[in-house]
């Protein structure tokens, strides 16, 4: 896990974010077992409380769970793991037509760039 961090935001939801896409695309597996807050925070190089509390955000998504004495899990729920990665990649492509914009393109100025990158 390589996590860089801005100092604009707090960590947490930095950590969210990234733990996040780290889930929907699979890096983390689906019901795989987390490392512990402990292990989490030092590969992170964050506070374990920090970690603890961006946990505490993913849990309250849906996206991790808790066996008690067990630690900590990804959802199984694939269907809800493609909600998420849907809607991630939504907002990714609304950012991403609204700077093409503000770069004065219009939309089929920007589909036809991107047809052209996919070659």
């Amino acid at each position: 896990m390589n996590f860089v961090f801005d100092n604009d935001r707090p960590i947490y939801i930095q950590l969210v974010e990234q733990l996040q896409i780290y889930i929907i695309s699979g890096k983390i597996k689906s019901g795989e077992k987390l490392p512990s807050v402990r292990e989490l925070a030092l590969k992170t190089k964050v506070n374990p409380n920090t970690m603890q509390k961006a946990l505490v955000e993913l849990e309250d998504l849906k996206l991790i769970y808790t066996e008690r004495t067990n630690g900590k899990y990804v959802t199984k729920d694939q269907k809800l793991l493609n909600k998420f990665k849907d809607k991630y990649a939504k907002e990714k492509t609304k950012k991403y037509i609204d700077e093409m914009k503000e770069l004065g393109f219009i939309k089929n100025e920007i589909v036809e760039f991107l047809r052209e990158e996919n070659k």
